[in-house]
C-alpha cells in the first residue's frame, strides 16, 4: 500500500516505523510526513508524542479525533524545507475535504531535534487572497447555474 504522505514509497517502509516508534523520523520533512500520515490513520497518539514536550498537554485527543472523523485527506504537497543544526522548518500544502466541501491548508511549520529525535513545535499558517474572477452576483439577480431561479433561491 502506497504511503498517505505521496512519498511513492510503500507505507510499511516509509511512516510506519516512524509511527510505531521503532524508528525516529530522520528529518524534519519525515516527521512532517509521518504527522500526515498519522492524521489520516487516526494515530492521535502519535500526533501528540511528536510533539515537543511543553506542548503536549494542550493536545486534545478527543477534539481531534471528532474532527478528523469527519475529514479525508486528500493531498500533502511539501513546498519547502531547511535544516539548521538542530532546528527545522517544512512549508506544506494540505488539501481535505471536511463535512463536503475542499479545503486547502498552508502552514510553515517548525521542528527541534532533542535527544536525537526530531518533535513538531509550532506552525503558523499562511493565507491566500483570494479574487474574484467574475462579478459579483446579486440576491436578485439570475442564479448563474442556468436554472431561472433567482440566485438566492438557488445557489445563493
Amino acid at each position: 500500500m502506497d504511503c498517505p504522505c505521496r512519498s511513492g514509497r510503500e507505507f510499511e517502509e516509509c511512516c510506519a516505523p516512524i509511527i510505531a516508534g521503532e524508528i525516529p523520523a530522520p528529518s524534519p520533512e519525515a516527521l512532517m510526513r509521518s504527522r500526515y500520515t498519522a492524521f489520516c490513520r487516526d494515530e492521535m497518539d502519535y500526533l501528540q508524542n511528536s510533539l515537543v514536550e511543553e506542548n503536549r498537554a494542550e493536545f486534545k485527543a478527543e477534539d481531534v479525533r471528532r474532527w478528523n472523523k469527519d475529514t479525508d485527506w486528500l493531498n500533502l504537497e511539501i513546498l519547502e524545507t531547511a535544516t539548521d543544526g538542530d532546528t527545522g522548518m517544512v512549508l506544506f500544502r494540505v488539501s481535505f475535504r471536511h463535512k463536503g466541501g475542499t479545503q486547502s491548508l498552508t502552514e510553515r511549520s517548525r521542528f527541534v531535534r532533542r535527544d536525537g529525535r526530531w518533535y513538531y513545535l509550532e506552525g503558523e499558517y499562511e493565507t491566500e487572497t483570494v479574487r474574484h474572477e467574475s462579478p459579483k452576483v446579486g440576491r436578485n439577480d439570475p442564479c448563474p447555474c442556468g436554472s431561472g431561479k433567482k440566485f438566492k433561491k438557488c445557489c445563493g
